[in-house]
């Protein structure tokens, strides 16, 4: 198998080229020279024919070894071109691919037309330039996320910070009537500046787990363990949006291997989202269900659905289905979009599905093997 992969190498397609040139011209100058023999002695033309005269004078002026010679080399490199021909072109069409891939890149592709070294090449460019139009489009992206990113900071900053420097600005001037109306104008600038602090706060943890950040710990944890803690320590924010919680499922330990600081920041994420968009149904169900080599973790709720619109985008950063909802009432929009960042960095998934009676929220992870 190997020999016969050899002989197809561009090496040995350039023997060929060469062996073919040599007899084809040897069999070309064979021919010339047995029609040149019959043209002038076997049968020869008449002597004062113009192409017998140029027949004579050229044997007589150069020499029949002189001429041989000539004609010998010309046929030579005439077959050897027509022969090779094939190769080369494929050889400028793989260098126009470099070009391209080292100037602008490259869209096409080379056609990978032989299995020899050529071919290899040409399927090592193909490879290369799908690599490098990946990495510029996740650059494109990256670009176009890092601006879509400014762009929603500034806008959710700069409608806090406007009413708290408006109501600063009213106390400042002493327009305030009496004390009782400066509280409250410095009550709803202490309020905004709390709704400023946890935009602030998400935002710094969206960069932080989605951006690389340091190296985090990863610790063995028992997930059952640390959800059920986490529902009991839910109960005064739930009892504020009139909800109870139901726990279900597996009551079993689930170790898994992840940063518990973070996977507590998921949940009490999909906790708080639940409680604030989910209050109308009354209850938080946590679900957990073990499977052979994952555990799932299900936060439900059991009010208004989420609109099929909506629910591709849910975990995007600054999307909030209800448009409706003020930046007080909404949230930063980066709940969910942190949520996402974390599973994914434990090598989970998360997903939503909605319909009328509930929404879920499930969070899948590796179960550590025993």
């Amino acid at each position: 198998m190997g020999g016969t992969k050899f002989i197809y190498t561009v090496r040995w397609k350039f023997i060929y080229a060469f062996a073919l040139s040599v007899l084809s011209g040897g069999l070309l100058l064979y021919a010339g020279y047995r029609m040149v023999q019959s043209l002038l002695y076997t049968n020869p033309w008449p002597s004062n024919s113009p192409y017998t005269r140029a027949l004579r004078w050229i044997i007589n002026h150069f020499g029949s070894t002189s001429v041989m010679t000539a004609v010998g080399i010309f046929s030579f490199l005439l077959f050897f071109f027509i022969y090779s021909r094939k190769i080369i072109l494929y050889l400028e069409e793989i260098t126009r691919g470099i070009t391209e891939l080292a100037s602008e890149g490259m869209s096409r592709r080379i056609e990978v037309r032989t299995g020899d070294e050529l071919g290899v090449v040409a399927l090592t460019i193909n490879s290369l330039a799908e690599r490098l139009e990946r990495s510029w489009e996740e650059e494109r992206s990256a670009v176009r996320a890092k601006n879509d990113l400014i762009t929603g900071v500034s806008h959710d900053l700069r409608t806090p910070l406007t009413s708290i420097l408006g109501f600063l600005e009213y106390i400042e001037q002493d327009r305030c009537q009496d004390e009782v109306e400066m509280r409250y104008y410095t009550g709803i600038a202490y309020e905004k500046s709390l709704v400023l602090q946890k935009l602030i706060d998400d935002l710094f943890e969206y960069t932080r787990v989605s951006g690389g950040g340091p190296q985090r710990i990863m610790e063995r944890i028992d997930l059952s363990a640390l959800v059920r803690q986490l529902a009991v320590e839910s109960g005064p924010l739930l009892e504020r949006a009139g909800m109870k919680m139901v726990l279900a499922g597996d009551e079993g330990p689930c170790w898994i291997k992840a940063a518990p600081l973070d996977l507590v920041r998921t949940f009490e994420n999909l906790i708080a989202n639940a409680a604030k968009y989910g209050s109308a149904g009354g209850r938080l169900e946590i679900g957990i269900i073990r499977e052979p080599a994952n555990v799932s973790v299900r936060v439900s709720n059991f009010g208004e659905m989420i609109a099929a619109a909506d629910l591709p985008h849910v975990f995007e950063r600054f999307y909030r289905a209800d448009k409706s909802r003020s930046r007080q009432e909404g949230g930063s929009g980066l709940g969910l979009a942190i949520a996402k960042s974390i599973t994914e960095m434990h090598g989970g998934t998360i997903s939503a599905v909605s319909n009328p009676e509930r929404t879920d929220f499930i969070v899948t992870l590796p179960l550590l093997s025993d």
